[in-house]
């Protein structure tokens, strides 16, 4: 098992188990029943163990973000781009929250079981039980979120939804610019062929799974709000830019 940031000061026995469990089940529908391609984990490797924060398109509610804890503790015993044989479930690194709707994870008992396993829940400010908002931020949330930073690795997703191209919230521009995070974009692709929206059922088997960690984003993080966000889009390939290249498949 090689030095990984966190590996030695994040022992958190309920979180451990939690991830272990999840990943126990959810690995054949990764590495087996479909197939991961992984690339860019080098980048992870000379992280601090805090104040990091991961970028990434969404196109599941669960599947994306399962898969990322597997690779986070594939890289924390040594693999490189790969999962291989899951005995880094053992343990699993358990160093990382990930920022998800509250209504989502209260959805269900296995929603609420696997909030369990580091969901830094949050009230949508646009959107509630399927009903278009205008709220403001919940300053609770926000605190939360520092908290989270202070001492982990943070996921979160800047669309807020599964949906392709969707614009980005301006939430992820301020988590930036009040915690200058060091910020690795992540693109991700084949979830939503892969799996059903939640991403607990197989929608077609036999399909190709991509998660690409690109280089940690040089930001200034005096630039207004419109011009991180802007960047952090570009990033994970959902600018507008990106989505004028040409017919894309989720179109």
């Amino acid at each position: 098992m090689t030095a990984f940031p966190g590996s030695l000061t994040s022992f958190n026995p309920l979180r451990k188990l939690i991830y272990g469990v999840v990943g126990i089940f959810s690995y054949p529908g990764l590495a087996i029943v479909n197939k991961l391609n992984i690339s860019g984990t080098e980048h992870l490797r000379s992280l601090p163990r805090k104040n990091v924060l991961f970028v990434s398109n969404h196109q599941t509610y669960f599947a994306d973000v399962i898969t990322f804890l597997h690779i986070f503790c594939a890289v924390k015993w040594g693999k490189h781009n790969r999962l291989g044989v899951p005995y880094y479930l053992l343990n699993p690194f358990s160093n990382v929250f990930f920022i998800a709707a509250e209504e989502t994870m209260k959805g269900s008992l296995l929603s609420r079981i696997f909030a369990l396993a580091g969901a830094i829940t949050v009230k949508r400010t646009w959107r509630a039980d399927g009903q278009e908002v205008k709220r403001d931020v919940d300053q609770k949330d926000t605190d939360k979120i520092q908290d989270a930073l202070r001492s982990s690795w943070v996921i979160t997703f800047p669309q807020g939804t599964t949906r392709p191209f969707a614009p980005g919230r301006k939430g992820t521009a301020h988590i930036i610019k009040d915690n200058k995070p060091i910020v690795v974009p992540v693109v991700i692709n084949g979830f939503w062929r892969a799996f059903n929206r939640k991403g607990l059922k197989f929608k077609k088997k036999g399909s190709l799974l991509s998660v690409r960690f690109k280089e940690p984003l040089q930001i200034d993080y005096d630039s207004p709000l419109d011009v991180i966000l802007d960047q952090v889009m570009e990033a994970i390939e959902q600018s507008r830019e990106y989505m004028l290249k040409g017919r894309h498949h989720h179109l």
